[in-house]
């Protein structure tokens, strides 16, 4: 298993395992692609970008994680609300990853747009994430 994998795999059970957040945006709340008929509010797993960030002595890789929020019916608020409560459980949190360490799991910036001529809102978060 890569160590992007092995992420993605416990940032998803971290999300999950948390009942608060299982509530916010169901069960089947989170997605690895934009899905036209999905009910909202869900959570997309939007990119992950991960470069090689050794050092001489160590191996490692640098990793930006994307989420995007996605909410129509209560909007703003409750994109923003779920987009709270994803920082408290992945920003510094210590995650368990199959193969590697996680030596960082950083929030790194949220942007909030709301989509043109629909009632759908969107936050996109950025984590950046360091692995050995």
């Amino acid at each position: 298993m890569t160590a992007a994998n092995a992420l993605l795999q416990a940032v998803t059970a971290r999300l999950l395992g948390d009942a608060e957040m299982v509530a916010l945006i169901g069960a089947d709340g989170i997605h690895d692609r934009l899905l036209m008929r999905t009910a909202m509010p869900y959570l997309m797993i939007a990119a992950l970008q991960s470069d090689d960030f050794s050092t001489s002595t160590e191996a490692g890789e640098e990793h930006l994680l994307t989420l995007e929020i996605w909410s129509s019916g209560q909007g703003q608020r409750q994109a923003q609300v779920i987009a709270g409560h994803v920082h408290r459980l992945l920003h510094d949190a210590e995650l368990s990853l199959d193969g590697v360490v996680l030596v960082s799991l950083l929030h790194r910036s949220s942007r909030a747009r709301r989509m043109p001529k629909t009632r759908t809102h969107g936050i996109e978060m950025v984590f950046r994430a360091v692995t050995e």
